[in-house]
């Protein structure tokens, strides 16, 4: 099992880094959950929507699967991206936990440095007070997969 499960975030951060959000959908569970430094999602609907929203930017992504086992497992991703609210480069180094179940990723957190990404993505003051309250990123991600969701229907 174990070597399914590392073939699956393969899969999905492959995918990642192809912008195909059809394929990384396929690998999460019906009842899955994404949580990262801005995001806290649950049901593969919500987690589909926002890759296709990160679909349509110019991320590009480069992995490495650090540990897999039959529950778990641990990859690095560093992705580097224009953030398009302002226009800013991103280099963004994250480590992605993983739970599975039945084959697909049931449990999906990303960690990394918020204050880093939100000096890059956003700098001055409202890089430092965005980098430090999570409420803020929380608040302007939800917005923005509101907004995506509302233009896409299959995702309402």
């Amino acid at each position: 099992m174990s070597d399914q499960n590392a073939e699956l975030v393969s899969r999905l951060l492959t995918a990642l880094n192809r912008r195909d959000h059809v394929e990384m959908a396929s690998c999460y569970h019906p009842d899955a959950t994404f949580r990262d430094i801005a995001f806290d999602l649950k049901q593969k609907k919500q987690i589909h929507a926002m890759w296709h929203m990160i679909s349509e930017t110019d991320l590009r992504a480069a992995f490495r699967v650090l540990q897999v086992d039959n529950e778990h497992g641990t990859a690095e991703v560093v992705d580097d991206c224009t953030f398009s609210q302002t226009n800013r480069p991103v280099h963004n180094v994250i480590v992605s936990h993983f739970h599975f179940q039945d084959g697909l990723i049931l449990e999906h957190r990303d960690d990394c440095d918020a204050h880093r990404w939100a000096d890059m993505a956003l700098g001055g003051i409202l890089g430092f007070l965005v980098g430090r309250l999570r409420f803020l990123r929380s608040f302007q991600a939800h917005r923005l997969l509101q907004a995506f969701i509302a233009k896409h229907s299959e995702y309402q």
